[in-house]
C-alpha cells in the first residue's frame, strides 16, 4: 500500500487515517511525500464528526 502525504489536502491529515491505512497494508506499506505532512497527521488526533447518514439508512433498512 502506498499512502501519499502532502499538505495540499490538509483535512484528511488526522491520526485516525494514517493509522487506518497503515494496519490495511498486508505486505508493504509505503509513506511518500512530506515530512511536515507526517507530523501533522500524527499530532493530529481529533477525529472528526462524520455525516454519513449511516444509521439513518440502517434503520429504514431494518424498518422492512
Amino acid at each position: 500500500m502506498v499512502i501519499p502525504l502532502t499538505t495540499q489536502h490538509y483535512t484528511m491529515l488526522a491520526r485516525n487515517l494514517l493509522y487506518t491505512g497503515m494496519t490495511r497494508g498486508k505486505q508493504l506499506v509505503v509513506l511518500t511525500g512530506r515530512r511536515k505532512a507526517l507530523a501533522i497527521a500524527v499530532k493530529n488526533g481529533a477525529a472528526r464528526r462524520r455525516y454519513s447518514l449511516l444509521r439513518s439508512r440502517l434503520c429504514d433498512t431494518f424498518r422492512m
